[in-house]
């Protein structure tokens, strides 16, 4: 009871000093909230990174793999040469034999340096046409937004009709007016707009909006060139069976190349998470750097707030001597000084947690992603600012306890 009662009044009587140097406190507050701030505000815009590029990806067709022609070997005199495209031919016999319960799409990149025209307006020409299937808008992560996707005989038909990107739609088709069944030139060709694709955002520049998608076979006609590389995309009904999946592709596509058994892929299975977590891969080593950075600069106000308190303690040297003629031990005159460092030190975390949170914020406003509360990095920065507030108070603290009565009740 007494110890509380002690305790109790030893916290007054540091608050009251704390109060009585408001400028100086103001200050130490300052030096720590900055620490803070940087470390929690990078920190806090990293994982703001992160939710952007999960998002994105998730978007751009989660859970789904790709099989392309590597593009570069090299061979046992040292010359590089590549690997046999995937002809339309080999993509189709995959899509036929490929019973894995899921969904295969065909695709052919023909152009990202396209024109379109729709009456007097023209486009720049950084339009990309993408020849299609009926399945590419699920494997792809595309939604209608209006009309309607291609059908089974459209694409083998070559039909001359195209779904738009919604940025394109845009530029093309003023306010209000329905872009549905208009008709609008692509290089040479004329194609009826028959769908208009949902908007997937800003990021990777916004080029997944201005898109057209033409029937493939349209595009194999109209934009062929020599050794056209078709591009197969599946998605497992069940995401669990995706290395399953991935292995049986891989056991039929080598078959359908003619390989043998100790010849070696000429072809590569990209799985959508491979440039995601490559991208977080390098995020972690910016995390590390920030963090490190964050710690500097908490560690540069650490000395400063021992600085201040090795200070405080020189200049109340007559009211240390005072309480303990009257009688106060050791121990409350240093745990009065640590509890000054304390204070300050959560204080002023506390005040760099929140501008960290809203500077580290600001990322999401721009790519647009939910507001973002880093749980970990605030408790991160209570721990951290309760160790820096120990640390700096200990030697302080520890000198207060040691000062003679008699010296400091004659200091001036």
């Amino acid at each position: 009871m007494k110890y509380g009662i002690l305790l109790r009044e030893n916290l007054r009587i540091s608050l009251n000093a704390v109060k009585s140097n408001k400028l100086r406190t103001v200050l130490t507050m300052f030096i720590i909230a900055f620490g803070i701030m940087a470390l929690v505000g990078i920190l806090t815009a990293i994982d703001s990174i992160k939710a952007s590029l999960e998002s994105q990806f998730t978007i751009m067709g989660a859970n789904t793999f790709t099989i392309t022609n590597r593009n570069l070997v090299r061979t046992g005199g040292g010359d590089a040469e590549k690997n046999p495209v995937i002809p339309y031919r080999q993509a189709v016999e995959f899509k036929q034999e490929y019973d894995f319960p899921a969904r295969v799409s065909l695709s052919y990149d023909a152009s990202g340096t396209a024109t379109v025209k729709y009456r007097s307006v023209r486009t720049n020409p950084n339009i990309s046409v993408v020849g299609t299937d009926e399945q590419y808008l699920m494997t792809s992560g595309y939604n209608l937004e209006r009309g309607r996707n291609f059908s089974h005989h459209e694409i083998h038909s070559n039909a001359h009709v195209v779904v738009i990107g919604s940025r394109l739609a845009g530029e093309l088709f003023g306010p209000g007016e329905e872009g549905i069944g208009k008709v609008i030139t692509i290089g040479s060709g004329k194609y009826k707009v028959i769908g208009i694709l949902e908007e997937k955002g800003s990021g990777f520049g916004g080029g997944a909006d201005k898109v057209c998608l033409l029937p493939i076979n349209n595009v194999r006609q109209y934009f062929a060139r020599p050794n056209m590389h078709f591009r197969i995309t599946v998605l497992p009904d069940d995401p669990l069976f995706m290395e399953v999946a991935v292995s049986e592709a891989r056991g039929l596509f080598r078959v359908i190349r003619g390989l043998r058994v100790r010849d070696a892929n000429n072809f590569t299975i990209e799985t959508s998470d491979n440039l995601i977590n490559l991208l977080l891969e390098n995020l972690r080593y910016v995390t590390l750097a920030a963090t490190i950075i964050g710690l500097i600069t908490l560690f540069g106000a650490s000395v400063g707030l021992m600085n201040i308190m090795l200070v405080s303690v020189t200049e109340r040297t007559r009211e240390i001597g005072v309480r303990k003629a009257i009688g106060a031990k050791s121990s409350l005159i240093r745990q009065q000084f640590m509890f000054e460092s304390v204070f300050i030190g959560q204080m002023g975390g506390l005040l760099g947690i929140i501008l960290g949170i809203l500077i580290g914020n600001l990322v999401s406003v721009i790519t647009g992603n939910p507001f973002v509360v880093p749980w970990l990095w605030i408790l991160s920065g209570v721990l951290l600012c309760l160790l820096v507030g120990l640390l700096s108070g200990f030697l302080p603290a520890v000198k207060a306890s040691k000062v003679d009565p008699i010296t400091s009740l004659r200091y001036e």
